[in-house]
């Protein structure tokens, strides 16, 4: 298992004993970061080291699995084999049977899970917009106050029927966005699909 993680300062790890180095030193790589999403699909299963590199194979090479060469699948199966399974088995986010040739993920998996989940490059954090949803309620309860029209003739329970509408709304978006951009959650990486 991990021998790394015993000799890092208290604090730097996680539950599990692997180190915030070491999880960002196994998602540094993007074969690793595709095996860990395919088994992630998978999750409860072992997988047929054929078919990962397969499919690894095929998001690498933006074809399908039956236009790759055997050039192709052999640069992945070399590199998978003798390089990035046993780094993900090492660190014991992945069971890596190199006799049988299976490989499926561990409970340890769930510690990289959250560095992986997608957030895409044009989207606000959700916290600056559950802020801004914030400050407009603000707004909107100051203005009801005041003898501003049409707001002056806004009861409590219009108001606050208008502020739990916004966030519950919000809140149902948010949700629907975060299981789209799970681990996991799309056939293909979002390196990909976005690509």
């Amino acid at each position: 298992m991990n021998t790394v993680a015993n000799t890092v300062p208290s604090g730097s790890e996680g539950e599990g004993g692997l180190s915030r180095d070491e999880v960002f030193t196994m998602l540094s790589n993007r074969r690793r970061r595709w095996v860990l999403y395919y088994l992630k699909r998978h999750e409860g299963n072992r997988v047929d080291l054929r078919t990962l590199v397969d499919t690894i194979s095929a998001w690498e090479y933006g074809t399908s699995v039956e236009a790759l060469s055997w050039k192709q699948r052999k640069r992945v199966y070399t590199a998978l084999r003798q390089s990035h399974l046993p780094k993900l088995d090492d660190a014991g986010i992945v069971k890596y049977d190199q006799s049988r040739g299976t490989v499926e993920l561990t409970d340890s998996a769930h510690e990289v899970q959250l560095y992986l989940e997608y957030v895409p490059a044009h989207d606000i954090p959700w916290s600056q917009y559950y802020l801004g949803l914030t400050l407009v309620g603000t707004a909107l309860v100051v203005l009801a106050w005041g003898p501003i029209y049409p707001f002056d003739g806004l009861s409590g329970l219009v108001l606050a029927s208008m502020v739990l509408v916004m966030f519950g709304i919000s809140a149902l978006v948010h949700h629907y966005h975060l299981r789209q951009h799970k681990l996991g959650a799309r056939d293909v990486p979002p390196e990909i699909s976005n690509a």
